[in-house]
């Protein structure tokens, strides 16, 4: 079973359109949510964002790849700014 990309109805996998909205069920060219997009939000933030926000509704898989690049490189800059600010207090107090 597999969820509608367009309202969330449960519809089975072999359906080509929703039969409770009729939305169009087959993945989009171009939307293969790439290594590549990921890493370039992981390299610039900022970037990946941008790139979530504009293709979340054309281009999902995507989307997320950018978004997930840029959440991940946001996570690792603040566990490297909180081990920094740890080592330098144990640095100072010795």
């Amino acid at each position: 079973m597999a969820f509608c990309k367009k309202c969330g109805t449960e519809i089975s996998d072999q359906v080509s359109t929703c039969p409770h909205c009729g939305a169009a069920q087959t993945a989009e060219a171009g939307d293969n949510g790439g290594f590549l997009w990921g890493l370039l939000g992981f390299c610039i933030p900022l970037v990946g964002l941008i790139l979530f926000l504009v293709w979340k509704d054309t281009k999902p898989r995507t989307s997320k790849a950018a978004g997930v690049g840029a959440l991940a490189s946001v996570i690792c800059g603040v566990v490297f700014y909180v081990l920094m600010f740890i080592i330098g207090i144990g640095a100072a107090m010795l």
